[in-house]
């Protein structure tokens, strides 16, 4: 039955606790975390507020839930994109962005997934320094750009797709400092050579990862623990052609914040992709890439486990970066980059925010960041309440006029 309002969390209630019996043995817990978190966002289980419109007239009262704030939770990425975002507008710079992306081989993904720590982070760091190396070749730009990374690990359907987003800028410092170095407008560098560079790099990660004992394998690929075995099953790789991917310059830093606000803080999939869910199968909305045009957006449906199992499979080892800054946005000189950029760019550093918190006194209400619905008003939260508890606040009885 389709049904607009449909969540991951609603999944996760009606099929979690049969799919976690079934799996109980190779279930990790910081997938059972995941599941829990979601399955009591926003519920009573987490405890919450009451807040009501202080305009008497109106007296608009809600009751809300917390979120979990679980970085894999569809329903609490808004947030956490929008603090990020705001963070990040005040670092763009007036010159063209592009969107390199580097995906890891199908043939490595196996050995990804037992190994989610040690492979992602060579993924991301072999890919920065592919980007960093080739841009400051005098050869080719002769520059030191910057650069955002994000790690996904899905492709539309939720299958095991590791890949890395990045978003640079067309053009960095000179290898001086003295100037800035500006790319051609529609070209940053070819992308032959940033997956030759890529494919020896990653590869060479790997191998040193695998002497220093790095690299976990299990079932079908326990034999690859053995030294001459995983270097038999690396040299095929040395052969083919790794795919990075150059998307043309963005219009200008609006769109890139645009950009960046659906990249940052995706999850595998989303609530709205969601169409519909019984005891047999949930469907949902997929892109298919190898069709061009409005058909490439099909529908698919999985077995509730199915569907369970490849959400999770996206999770994340506790602890792991997947948003990362390279080069001049590192976070070690990223203010002092990007101010060096501004003065060779001849662009005004961005006005400083006037408005300063103010004091906020023990007796102070606190007030709602948005208004009231009706009226537009302020909304006061009257009341809060524990997890586990029901709000001491009852809606009052609507009277009946009777005569």
């Amino acid at each position: 039955m389709a049904r607009p309002d449909l969540e991951v969390a609603d999944i996760l209630r009606d099929h979690g606790p049969t799919w976690r019996e079934a799996n109980r043995s190779h279930v990790s817990l910081e997938q059972l975390k995941v599941m829990s978190a979601i399955e009591r966002c926003r519920t009573a289980a987490l405890g919450g507020h009451v807040a009501r419109c202080e305009n008497a007239a109106c007296g608009h009262t809600d009751i809300s839930y917390n979120s979990c704030g679980n970085r894999h939770c569809p329903k609490c990425q808004g947030a956490a994109s929008r603090r990020w975002l705001t963070d990040r507008e005040a670092e763009l710079l007036p010159v063209p962005y592009f969107h390199v992306v580097y995906t890891l081989p199908s043939e490595l993904r196996d050995i990804a997934f037992q190994n989610k720590r040690v492979v992602y982070n060579l993924l991301m760091k072999a890919s920065a320094e592919t980007t960093l190396t080739i841009a400051a070749d005098p050869k080719r730009l002769g520059a030191r750009i910057g650069i955002t990374a994000v790690l996904h690990t899905w492709g539309s359907a939720m299958t095991h797709h590791p890949h890395v987003h990045m978003i640079v800028p067309g053009g960095g410092l000179s290898l001086d400092n003295k100037r800035w170095v500006a790319a051609r407008d529609n070209f940053l560098v070819h992308v032959n050579v940033l997956a030759r560079l890529f494919q020896g790099k990653m590869l060479a990660m790997l191998m040193h990862a695998h002497n220093a004992g790095e690299l976990k394998f299990f079932n079908t690929h326990a034999g690859l623990a053995d030294k001459r075995t995983f270097k038999r099953f690396i040299a095929p790789l040395r052969r083919i052609d790794w795919v990075v991917y150059c998307k043309p310059p963005f219009a200008g830093p609006q769109q890139v914040l645009r950009y960046l606000s659906r990249y940052t803080h995706r999850v595998a999939i989303s609530n709205r992709r969601l169409v519909a869910a019984d005891d047999d199968a949930i469907a949902f909305r997929w892109k298919d890439y190898r069709v061009n045009g409005p058909d490439r957006w099909k529908t698919m449906r999985l077995q509730p486990h199915e569907f369970i199992r490849r959400f999770l499979i996206h999770v994340l080892p506790k602890g792991f970066h997947r948003i990362r800054h390279y080069g001049l946005f590192a976070s070690t000189n990223r203010a002092e980059s990007i101010a060096a950029a501004r003065t060779l760019l001849n662009v005004a550093p961005p006005a400083a925010d006037p408005q300063q918190e103010p004091d906020v006194t023990p007796d102070t209400p606190r007030v709602l960041p948005w208004p009231c619905p009706r009226c537009g008003a302020r909304m006061i939260v009257i009341e809060t309440f524990a997890p586990g508890c029901k709000p001491n606040w009852r809606p009052t009885p609507s009277r009946i006029d009777t005569s």
